[in-house]
């Protein structure tokens, strides 16, 4: 997720707890999602749908902290 920031991502998990917080809350999701796809964990197709879109707002999120703080 976002390369182009990979050193920044890196810095601002050192540093900022609400950026960490939302990132390892993405990657959480991220991999609910594959298990509920692949059928190794139980889910429903709209369950898997509205964690997507839990996913995207935090995605969403992550990418304003960071346009922000490469900015600076």
């Amino acid at each position: 997720m976002f390369p182009e920031y990979r050193d920044l991502i890196t810095k601002l998990k050192g540093h900022d707890h609400h950026f960490t917080r939302l990132f390892d809350k993405h990657n959480e999701l991220d991999q609910t999602i594959k298990n509920m796809e692949a059928r190794i964990a139980s889910g429903t197709h709209e369950e898997i749908e509205t964690l997507k879109k839990e996913k995207l707002l935090l995605k969403d999120e992550l990418y304003s902290i960071l346009k922000k703080a490469a900015a600076v």
